[in-house]
């Protein structure tokens, strides 16, 4: 078919043929198409018009789609949001210089994970692309964020390789996950499909995970003669994983990579892991009800002022420390900015001028760079004196840290500021960028320019006094050029030295000899113009990309003391404690409050709880009924912990935390029915994920296990499951249950404890008081909560009648309905009978045996008769 296509649609084909897996952007004047295959995924994903063209030959029409290429990053970023991939193929000629078919060339394929555009990031979040080389006994694993340089690696050992990937993916959450396309066999695509559905797959050829060829790739990057120095001497599998990255974005990013910082090994022993329910659970960045920000962990604790530190603080969250000397220093630096109000607000007001540095620097080391990001660089660093200057003012070590670890670059500064002008175009292409001064022969062909347009406005003069005609005027488009234009009333008056070059409706354009002598001389002057600006505005990017390294460095300083003074700001507006980390089992909390709840307009004063949790009371079964609040203290005890071990302080009036390895959550569940997995099911998983990886130095979560199943199924297995914490794993333990029965293991478990959520009853009503004290609860108040939630006060009624019935536990219940159309009956109790009420009135100590016989012989008459 290949000989039957036009010529622009030949080179087209040779073009897709070497980007078979995107979406070829083909640029067409002022539009991208899209063609044959391309063209029907993209209408229907981008919801535009499917057209056609003709072929050579007319019956065979090709399918066609396009986009304005002014517009053309709205209809990317939705192409990228269903995992598809977009490779920009641009004309790299002048179509006027063209001989033949305009040349082109594919400049940047756009992935998920390789974006660098800020409209189409998130600016709070990371944009992670991730790697992972997966073998029989482990796997490697690599991330980096392209529009930051953020680059991470680590290795896992173990037989389950499935769990393991599927763990690493939750915990980063990349856009794009590439992996070996022979490891990709139908159990790990079934468990990737439950667990992480969205992240689009990435299959790639083995050859590119070989550890020779990573090696080969890192080393020549990074300019080094081995790995030695960046700490992936005995990390070979995830040497393999960073080295796909390289040769991945090598294929795709098209752009200098100068910007990408060498691998950084993340030691999982130095943080407390949260695995994918935890996180979920606790709602630490995102709520479950619309996954916002608002109502989270997150969203209380973020008062950054800078899109680097709300990166950073998300990374705080989801990663707090194991080290009591680095959760320390953080503490004294929040203590620090708590204590100086005047310091907080002059370091927020500082920062306020400064722009995101880290993806600025990575466009401007990418393909897209333009003058404004080069501007907003400079302006950003112009701010580092400032908030060096404040930070060294402060008594913490860390924030006096950072302000001697700040570079403020004046030497760049100083560069940019000569070469830029204050305020550029968007494009590079439209000249104006580089200010006078910078260049003398910039400056030579923008005078050239200058004398030749003023000598335009001189002839426009010369021409009206010499022809008499006042009307005429010298004027100019991109087709003819200059020229001059003359109404048809006065073309009488034209001079014989015109040359007509344009008939209009009402007028005449003509040229001489000297106007176009004096055009050529113009536009060549603006042509080397434009492309001299080109020229010096690409060294000036190579200029500051050379100090990447400092301003990477500089970033990442600032997000920090902007983190810091975040969580000052929360906890000196929220009246939080600085908690007191110690490497002990023991754990106390005295007037705990949940942070984000408290925030919340509930109608009421929050009710803060104690906590104390030790060796004698590692297991707390917390009992009482719904609404009480069990589920809140549960999570704020959580929340507490994890917000100690990122640095922050805590809702508490005081707290000593023993530094935790895990928390781990076992809260609500539902049916998985993608999966095929009920309530149950999904339950069972979670507590078996516990059971199988708690230590001694976590701490478990537990609201309600068992009732997916029968009752006495469900408080079996809650009462093994508790146990088996007890006497095997030892970690500290909130246990939430309805199955009061569970109380009685404080009788056989010598670290278990009883507390429940107080309630006082006042005019048949109940009251909830939020107080978890000592001691368990005797009732649920099930009816109760069912009254407050609406239900209709006949179903209130006759339930409370039910409960009594069971309550006497009368063998004889059964099923009927009641006839008072008043009251719907489902449990009503069979009335009692003669014998019934005989019995209970009898008093048997004072039968003789004589007597009871005699007696027994009646009753038996009266029930036969």
């Amino acid at each position: 078919m290949t000989d039957e296509l036009t010529p622009m649609l030949k080179q087209y084909t040779r073009i897709k043929e070497r980007h078979r897996d995107s979406i070829l952007f083909f640029r067409m004047g002022d539009f991208y198409e899209m063609f044959f295959e391309d063209a029907k995924t993209a209408s229907a994903i981008l919801d535009i018009a499917l057209t056609s063209r003709d072929s050579t030959r007319k019956e065979d029409r090709i399918p066609m789609c396009g986009v304005p290429y002014h517009a053309a990053r709205s209809y990317i970023a939705k192409l990228l949001r269903t995992g598809k991939t977009v490779a920009i193929c641009e004309q790299v000629e002048d179509p006027r210089l063209a001989k033949g078919i305009v040349r082109r060339e594919v400049v940047r394929v756009i992935t998920p994970g390789t974006i660098l555009e800020p409209e189409l990031l998130d600016e709070d979040l990371n944009n992670f692309l991730a790697a992972m080389y997966i073998c029989q006994n482990g796997i490697g694993v690599a991330f980096t964020d392209v529009s930051t340089g953020e680059f991470r690696a680590t290795q896992r050992d173990g037989v389950n390789t499935g769990d393991l990937v599927v763990e690493e993916l939750l915990r980063i959450g990349p856009s794009e996950f590439l992996f070996p396309a022979s490891a990709m066999d139908s159990s790990l695509k079934a468990r990737l499909d439950k667990n992480c559905p969205g992240i689009p797959l990435r299959p790639v050829e083995d050859w590119v995970f070989s550890l020779p060829e990573a090696v080969s790739l890192i080393t020549s990057h990074y300019g080094l003669h081995s790995l030695t120095g960046l700490g992936l001497d005995e990390m070979p599998l995830a040497t393999s994983a960073v080295g796909a990255i390289i040769h991945y974005l090598r294929e795709t990013y098209r752009g200098s990579l100068q910007h990408l910082k060498r691998p950084a090994p993340f030691v999982r022993s130095e943080h407390m892991i949260l695995d994918a329910n935890t996180q979920r659970n606790l709602e630490l960045v995102f709520t479950l009800r619309d996954k916002s920000k608002r109502g989270s962990l997150l969203g209380v604790l973020d008062s950054t002022v800078t899109s680097m530190g709300g990166r950073k603080l998300r990374a705080w969250i989801t990663h707090p420390l194991m080290s009591v000397e680095r959760i320390a220093s953080r503490q004294h630096a929040v203590s620090a900015l708590v204590d100086s109000n005047s310091l907080r607000l002059r370091i927020r007001n500082t920062l306020k001028d400064v722009h995101d540095i880290e993806r600025l620097l990575g466009r401007i080391s990418g393909p897209s760079a333009n003058a404004r990001d080069v501007v907003a660089l400079k302006d950003s660093l112009l701010r580092i004196p400032f908030l060096e200057q404040a930070l060294r003012e402060s008594n913490a070590d860390l924030l006096q840290s950072i302000g001697r670890s700040l570079d403020p670059l004046e030497q760049v500064t100083a560069l940019i500021a000569n070469a830029l002008v204050d305020a550029p175009p968007a494009s590079t292409t439209e000249g104006n960028i580089i200010r006078d001064g910078y260049s003398p022969e910039l400056d030579s062909l923008r005078s050239m320019v200058r004398d030749g347009k003023d000598w335009i406005a001189r002839l426009q003069k010369q021409e009206i006094r010499r022809t008499g005609i006042n009307s005429l005027k010298v004027g100019y488009n991109k087709v003819f050029g200059y020229y001059i234009e003359v109404t048809k009333s006065n073309l009488s008056l034209v001079p014989p030295d015109y040359i007509r070059k344009q008939t209009l409706v009402n007028a005449e354009r003509f040229i001489t000899p000297e106007l176009k002598e004096r055009e050529s001389a113009i536009l060549g002057a603006e042509e080397k113009m434009t492309g001299l600006e080109a020229e010096l505005f690409q060294a000036l990017r190579k200029q500051v990309c050379a100090h990447g390294e400092q301003i990477q460095t500089n970033a990442d300083l600032v997000a920090e003391a902007d983190v810091l003074q975040s969580l000052a700001h929360v906890a000196a507006t929220s009246d939080y404690c600085r908690p007191e980390l110690t490497t002990s089992f023991g754990m106390e909390i005295e007037e705990g409050r949940h942070p984000v709840l408290e925030q919340l307009n509930l109608g009421q004063a929050f009710v803060p709880n104690d906590t104390h949790i030790g060796e004698e009371s590692a297991l707390m079964v917390i009992t009482g009924p719904n609404m009480a609040g069990k589920s809140t203290y549960l999570r704020q005890v959580a929340l507490i912990i994890l917000m100690a071990q990122m640095g922050s302080f805590v809702p508490a009036r005081r707290a000593r935390i023993g530094v935790v390895d895990r928390i781990f959550t076992r809260v609500g569940a539902s049916d998985n029915l993608v999966s095929g997995e009920s309530t149950f099911m999904v339950e069972m998983n979670e507590t078996a994920n516990i059971l199988n990886n708690a230590t001694r130095a976590s701490i478990i979560i537990l609201d309600e296990i068992g009732r997916g199943t029968s009752t006495y199924d469900g408080m079996s297995i809650a009462w093994a499951v508790a146990e088996y914490i007890h006497n095997n794993v030892g970690a500290k333990t909130l246990f939430a249950t309805h199955y009061h029965e569970l109380t009685d293991l404080a009788k056989e478990l010598k670290h278990v404890k009883n507390l429940n959520v107080a309630v006082r009853e006042w005019n048949n009503q109940v009251v909830f008081l939020y107080k978890v004290v000592d001691g368990s609860s005797d009732h649920s108040y099930g009816i109760h909560v069912a009254k407050l939630a609406g239900l209709p006060s006949g179903v209130v009624a006759r339930a409370r009648q039910v409960l009594l019935d069971l309550e006497k536990a009368n063998p004889r219940r059964r099923l009927r309905r009641n006839t008072d159309s008043s009251q719907l009956q489902l449990f009503a109790p069979v009335p009692q009978s003669v014998v019934e009420e005989e019995l209970r009135n009898l008093d048997v100590n004072r039968f003789t045996p004589l007597e009871a016989l005699a007696k027994l012989a009646e009753l038996k008459r009266k029930i036969i008769h």
